[in-house]
């Protein structure tokens, strides 16, 4: 695995055991068929209010932006990985949530473009409600957006970093790569960040919900 610089977010090792011993990948899940159109509850599931116990405000999605293939959806698993289990295809933009009943949730996600995708196994070991941005120097010195922020943005509807962020790590080693929220629902479906990835508030909020602290996440190559 390649020395990792072009992470979304920088953040201080936390002492833990080592996870167990990685598996190798499944075959990579078959590409979807079906065209899928927006209803009435993704308008609720989407909205301003959907979420009305955040500290911050939640924007509405405009769902006529977003390609519906990128909502949330519930999907044959085809992943081959085992119930729990988060699987993230870069290439179709999906992150799917192995279910227990031969299903997966799949959710819409932006990825990294050319130069900055980063592909392995590895297990969130941390946790944030709207985190606050710490970009790496590498960034800082690259991205004119992020000199500002060097010494950190605390986290709000203005952070890069959305509602919530689940840091991913390799053993004892944090890669500082992210799954977090934006600010930009529309990057959702393109290769645009700069290595994480991102998914529409709303969605975030909800995986968040769903997966403890250890759960493994594959991200195929």
């Amino acid at each position: 695995m390649p020395v990792l610089l072009a992470a979304c977010a920088a953040s201080q090792p936390l002492p833990s055991a080592s996870p167990a011993a990685p598996i190798a990948f499944a075959p990579a899940p078959v590409p979807a068929s079906p065209v899928f159109s927006s209803d009435a509850s993704d308008a609720v599931r989407y909205s301003d209010t959907a979420n009305p116990d955040e500290p911050f405000p939640v924007k509405a999605v405009n769902l006529a932006k977003v390609d519906p293939q990128f909502l949330k959806q519930v999907v044959p698993n085809t992943t081959g990985e085992a119930p729990g289990t988060i699987v993230i295809d870069p290439h179709e933009r999906h992150l799917y949530l192995v279910q227990n009943d031969g299903t997966a949730i799949r959710y819409g996600v932006g990825v990294g473009r050319e130069g900055f995708a980063w592909s392995g196994q590895a297990y969130i070991r941390r946790k944030l409600e709207w985190p606050d941005w710490h970009p790496p120097a590498e960034m800082v010195a690259r991205d004119p957006h992020a000199r500002p922020y060097a010494d950190g943005m605390p986290g709000g509807p203005g952070n890069p970093l959305g509602a919530r962020s689940m840091a991913l790590w390799e053993g004892n080693r944090d890669t500082l790569f992210r799954i977090h929220g934006t600010i930009e629902p529309y990057s959702i479906g393109k290769a645009v960040s700069s290595g994480c990835i991102r998914m529409m508030n709303q969605d975030v909020i909800d995986l968040y919900s769903r997966v403890p602290l250890g759960t493994k996440v594959v991200v195929r190559g």
